[in-house]
């Protein structure tokens, strides 16, 4: 695990740091715990090695406990913004402020990277994301968006 543009953050035995390929085997072992569903190999791998998604862990030890993932992007009228997708920390290590620091690590990775804003959204309900989010530098929006699926 190594930070590219920023120094990774060491405190109170965590380790916050870009991911690596090297990091997939300590990915595996907690796979549903911190993600939606058990980490495939493959798309890991592929996510690692995309230069537009980003992967930010924080370790214990030798432990995930917590990660923040994002992809940075362009379109034909705007720079580049990072899209935070994903925080997440295992119950046993909430409340410490570790998805406060993956969040602002990750957002001023996106902005070496180039990226003229950041973004993020969270369940109304989400207290703790929302939490998280405002005490990394976010802001609230006013106007409350709609989110639509798309299923396929």
């Amino acid at each position: 695990m190594t930070g590219f543009f920023i120094p990774n953050i060491m405190e109170e035995n965590i380790t916050i740091g870009l991911a690596t390929i090297d990091d997939l085997p300590a990915l595996q072992s907690i796979g549903d715990r911190l993600f939606d569903y058990p980490i495939k190999p493959n798309r890991t791998a592929e996510f690692i090695k995309d230069k537009r998604h980003h992967l930010v862990l924080a370790y214990h030890g030798d432990d995930v406990v917590g990660m923040a993932s994002g992809f940075h992007y362009v379109h034909p009228d705007k720079d580049p913004q990072l899209f935070v997708n994903e925080v997440s920390v295992l119950d046993d290590f909430q409340g410490k402020g570790i998805g406060r620091k993956l969040t602002k690590f990750l957002v001023e990775y996106g902005r070496q990277l180039g990226c003229t804003e950041a973004w993020v959204a969270t369940e109304k309900s989400n207290i703790a994301a929302q939490k998280a989010y405002l005490a990394a530098g976010g802001i609230a929006e006013k106007e409350p968006i709609v989110l639509i699926e798309f299923n396929y």
